[in-house]
């Protein structure tokens, strides 16, 4: 990409005419040329990093209506610079700002010295204009409901606490409820290409970002350059199917977990075999949901089967927390569940002062507005006796808490179809053998429905592969992204040893 600008940018200068930099930049439709050719001011926000703020309208469809503001975070190249690196963490409700500001980090030396490297919150998210539902201390009640309800009480409760969030949400952002799909993003980010000065996309998305990325090409596919989708979401699978399918894979993670721990002397369980540990844990579920386990960290939360649940699917997501989990579940066999909480603060993005950042509300207003959730409570409730049998310890919490789309004050305008992004570039899709979170079969189906889409996979556990310590998967990324050449169609990359 940048070798063709500077060749174009000879041509023009040679012909005395305008600067490339100077041209603007094409819109899709005259109303939004404004946006479009807009100039961001950078400044320094520390650490080697500049910031801006990017106007793009509230409502496409209404360009000259109101206008809101998107957080832009960036490191620039440190050699040969090729262009803009778009990369996003996943979620919904994922801060971009904050993982760009771990670029260094979750990105090649290679990689970052060939790429600007560009981080945004989409809008509804944190920096950028984001969504506001609840206070600290309201959504420490709505995370403690009981998602695997036993009694006709609980249920009750549990759907009362989410229509109360659903109704809360559209209190305080009625405006901004209709306008934070992952469609509204996928324009933001070509607004924001085409204001880097970028003639096409290159961007690196992980989770919900692949679906976010794949969005994006569906839309723009001439605007693709390169595009890398690691921890696929398949966007033809239904909401409900979806939901199962992704508790079934904590379950396969939660039994990959065991089966190393009992490798491991300081391994808590007390049995040695996989259908022994796994009753363990359903065994401490239910202990925290009679009798909360104790909680050390002073802020008079009671530890229960929520929050249980929550911690001990947080470091199933990385193999190098297993180590931490194990360590959690010794103290929570023994009691104390402080640890389980902690390590569930994390994945809620709760602070230790008892507020939160907007990523629970985020990823309740995108989810709801992106997928045809159903309206009747009965039909989650029977999808989640379906899922407690396939996936025992995570199936209700999962289903369930889906629960606020059914009242949500905001109807779904996106649709579970595939997406071909005919006319694209080859698309890389990355998907992990053993990912709890996106399982492998997603990955499998996106790289299947996208026309051009080319699947390389990795043999590994946890969440995402590309920076996760595999050399084959990072080599590969770093290929195409740099160089353009995809890997060949269903690479698999061997399981680290």
């Amino acid at each position: 990409m940048r070798r063709f600008a500077v060749g174009l940018l000879t041509v023009l200068l040679a012909a005395g005419c305008t600067k490339a930099s100077q041209l603007p930049p094409k819109a899709p439709t005259s109303g939004l040329q404004p946006f479009y050719s807009q100039e961001l001011s950078w400044s320094d926000c520390g650490d080697g990093f500049d910031c801006a703020k990017m106007n793009v309208p509230l409502d496409y469809a209404n360009p000259s209506g109101a206008a809101i503001k998107i957080s832009v975070i960036r490191l620039q190249a440190s050699g040969d610079r090729i262009g803009s690196l778009l990369i996003n963490p996943g979620g919904p409700g994922g801060s971009g700002i904050e993982y760009a500001r771990s670029a260094r980090a979750v990105l090649s030396g290679n990689l970052l010295e060939h790429f600007d490297t560009i981080g945004f919150d989409p809008r509804g998210v944190g920096e950028s204009t984001p969504v506001s539902c609840m206070s600290g201390a309201q959504l420490d009640a709505y995370v403690s409901l009981d998602a695997n309800p036993d009694t006709k009480a609980e249920l009750t409760e549990l759907q009362q606490g989410s229509k109360a969030f659903a109704e809360a949400c559209g209190a305080k952002s009625a405006q901004l409820l209709p306008h934070v799909s992952t469609v509204d993003a996928a324009r933001d980010m070509d607004v924001l290409r085409a204001v880097l000065g970028d003639p096409k996309m290159t961007y690196l998305g992980k989770s919900y970002g692949t679906y976010l990325g794949a969005v994006y090409a569906n839309l723009f596919p001439k605007n693709v350059r390169a595009l890398v989708l690691d921890g696929a979401v398949d966007p033809a699978v239904p909401t409900l199917k979806a939901n199962l399918v992704q508790a079934e894979g904590f379950e396969v993670a939660l039994k990959a977990f065991a089966e190393d721990c009992f490798n491991d002397a300081a391994c808590p369980f007390a049995s040695r075999d996989l259908d022994g540990a796994m009753k363990e844990v359903s065994d401490l579920l239910a202990r925290a949901d009679r009798e909360p386990l104790t909680n050390d960290l002073g802020d008079g939360r009671k530890v229960n089967e929520a929050w249980a649940v929550l911690g001990i699917v947080t470091p199933l997501y990385d193999r190098g927390s297993w180590p931490a989990l194990r360590q959690a579940l010794g103290h929570a066999f023994n009691g104390n569940g402080s640890d389980l909480l902690r390590m569930a603060d994390v994945l809620i993005s709760r602070r230790p002062d008892g507020s939160y950042t907007n990523q629970t509300e985020a990823n309740m207003a995108v989810n709801c507005l992106d997928h045809p959730y159903p309206k009747g409570v009965s039909t989650y409730t029977k999808a989640a006796d379906e899922a407690e049998k396939l996936a025992p310890h995570f199936g209700s919490f999962v289903m369930l808490g889906s629960l606020p789309c059914a009242y949500w004050p905001v109807p779904p305008i996106g649709k579970d179809v595939a997406l071909k992004a005919a006319g694209a570039p080859p698309i890389v899709v990355v998907g992990t053998k053993r990912d709890p979170a996106t399982p492998y079969s997603w990955a499998e189906g996106l790289a299947s429905e996208l026309s051009s889409g080319v699947l390389l996979s990795y043999d590994g556990d946890g969440h995402t592969a590309y920076k996760s310590g595999s050399t084959c998967i990072d080599k590969a990324v770093d290929a195409y992204l740099i160089s353009l050449k995809p890997p060949a169609a269903n690479t698999l990359c061997p399981k680290i040893q």
